[in-house]
């Protein structure tokens, strides 16, 4: 515990003050002290302590408090604004049902090594097992998706808060609060308070990456394993070898449309890599994952190994960017992938059908530099990894720690309040699977695209297309009409049908909240289109 509230334990001023107070405010000061500057909070009695402080410490411009109704949203809405400033994130709930709901973006955040600081208020231990209202087991309920638990007991555990721990994922601290909840006095224990500027939350290098090989490729998946996208652009540039990115839109340097044209076996058995070195890990394609696996020997640069992927599979294996020793690349062989690229990125731009396909192209030529964009999974994510050309001006987001659909509006909020203008990607379910996420108060400039075609689009594209009850159990088309529950939630709304209508709302100032309904064709017409995208490939 700080050194306020261990003197405190000295002289016995515990017992001037209510204990749940005390260590709120302890814990409080350690948040702010910590240099952390976003707390995220859902209402609730057991949590009082904490959030009372917090406001006080909000009213002396000490934290920015954000308040979210639903903990699941406010754990996602947390998770994006960890995701945007890569600093500590504190999400704070009461007893019971409320912390089961942190669990899904604890995931995320567990498989992302993402810093999210889950604090959760509980009764006192006496009262397990006893049948009290709104208590159940909530120590260690998060099993190993946290880096680090404490199941925390007024003045008879003095500890401070595990910071350090937050540098490989989630932790999560269980405080028992005991009556009273509410303050009894009032005191300046803001006063004299020093804020630290934010721990280091990068890893350093680790060790050498030396070759002979001169037929490399470099393969980045969407999340880069969290590095960031400068430290991965200038390691691909020393490296020198062809680069295939799943954020396409990150990387200017990366050959366009490769998850396309690797659909042909043809091209891939002529482009088959002495060498792959893979950055995070490839979760969208089939294709790129085919090449990684004909490759005679594989390099995996991922924080993630020393966490979450400690079984992962490869010749060698960085927890950091390493050094790179390599010879100069095979200059006849890097430019038979620039002109499959090239190929490729003919057919793209000739598409002119309304397609989801055409929709992916066109919000990557469009969307203007320096916005900021979140793509959510299933098809949106993978349609912009194929049609968009690579390019640089646009800082991509998505959630592929587990690529749940889940809290998609959520994280897109987040990350929207800690950027000027952003823009969000989502499928149709995505943006269903989360409307309680749009309840919100915040001053952000957030504009929703959601790709509409009733139902999960994805699936038609896999082999469960076609049986029995596929609509049903797969297809789920919902018939609603997403602008007007948007509408209901107060957002200004408008519906595109055609690509000149998309081009001229992609234009647009990112003002407040919005939301765009891109309706396209019916996910069988999708899936045929894809499918006739890919078989072209053998002819390019």
């Amino acid at each position: 515990m700080v050194e306020e509230s261990r003197h405190a334990m000295r002289e016995g001023t515990w017992n001037l003050m209510n204990t749940s107070t005390t260590l709120a405010r302890s814990i409080v000061r350690q948040i702010i002290q910590a240099g952390i500057t976003d707390v995220v909070i859902s209402p609730g009695s057991r949590n009082a302590p904490l959030t009372i402080a917090l406001f006080e410490a909000s009213q002396k411009n000490l934290i920015t408090l954000h308040t979210r109704i639903d903990e699941r949203t406010a754990a996602f809405f947390a998770l994006g604004i960890a995701k945007a400033s890569g600093r500590p994130v504190p999400v704070i709930c009461t007893s019971g049902t409320a912390v089961a709901n942190y669990h899904p973006a604890v995931l995320e955040a567990s498989h992302s090594n993402l810093p999210l600081l889950v604090i959760t208020a509980d009764r006192p231990a006496e009262l397990r097992r006893t049948g009290a209202n709104q208590t159940t087991e909530q120590a260690r309920i998060f099993g190993k998706a946290v880096r680090y638990f404490a199941d925390v007991s007024g003045p008879a555990y003095p500890m401070e808060l595990p910071f350090n721990s937050l540098k490989s994922g989630p932790v999560h601290i269980n405080v028992q609060f005991p009556e009273p909840l509410s303050p009894d006095e009032e005191s300046d224990w803001l006063g004299k308070i020093t804020v630290t500027p934010p721990q280091d939350f990068t890893r350093k290098e680790a060790g050498t990456f030396y070759t002979k090989s001169t037929r490399g490729v470099l393969v980045i998946g969407h999340d880069r394993g969290g590095l960031s996208v400068k430290d991965v652009e200038e390691f691909s540039q020393t490296l020198g070898w062809p680069v295939i990115s799943e954020d396409p839109l990150s990387f200017p340097n990366a050959l366009s449309h490769a998850s396309l044209f690797l659909t042909s076996k043809t091209i891939t058995d002529e482009l088959v890599p002495d060498t792959v070195v893979v950055i995070g890990r490839t979760t969208l394609s089939r294709s790129i994952n085919r090449l990684i696996s004909t490759a005679r020997k594989s390099i995996v640069i991922d924080p993630r190994i020393l966490t979450v992927d400690s079984d992962r599979v490869a010749d060698q294996k960085f927890s950091a960017l390493p050094v790179v020793e390599v010879q100069p690349a095979d200059t006849e062989y890097a430019e038979r992938w620039k002109k499959y690229s090239s190929r490729a990125a003919k057919k793209v731009a000739d598409l002119s059908i309304w397609s989801e396909a055409l929709v992916a192209r066109e919000i990557g030529v469009g969307i203007p530099t320096g916005t900021a964009l979140f793509v959510s999974s299933s098809r949106p994510i993978r349609d912009i990894e194929g049609f968009a050309a690579a390019r640089s001006g646009v800082e991509t987001f998505a959630n592929r720690g587990l690529a749940g659909i889940d809290g998609n509006i959520s994280t897109a909020l987040g990350i929207a309040s800690q950027r000027k203008e952003t823009i969000a990607v989502l499928g149709d379910l995505s943006f269903l699977h989360d409307i309680t996420g749009l309840i919100h108060q915040e001053d952000i400039n957030l504009k929703i695209i959601v790709i509409n075609n009733n139902g999960g689009g994805i699936f038609s594209t896999l082999p469960h297309r076609g049986v029995d009850g596929f609509e049903t159990i797969f297809g789920t088309p919902h018939n609603l009409d997403i602008a007007k529950i948007a509408q209901a939630f107060g957002l200004m709304t408008s519906t595109v049908e055609k690509q000149s209508e998309l081009i001229a709302e992609l234009s647009k100032p990112v003002v407040g909240l919005s939301l765009v309904v891109v309706s396209v064709p019916d996910r069988e017409s999708n899936a045929d289109n894809l499918q006739a995208i890919y078989s072209s490939m053998d002819s390019i």
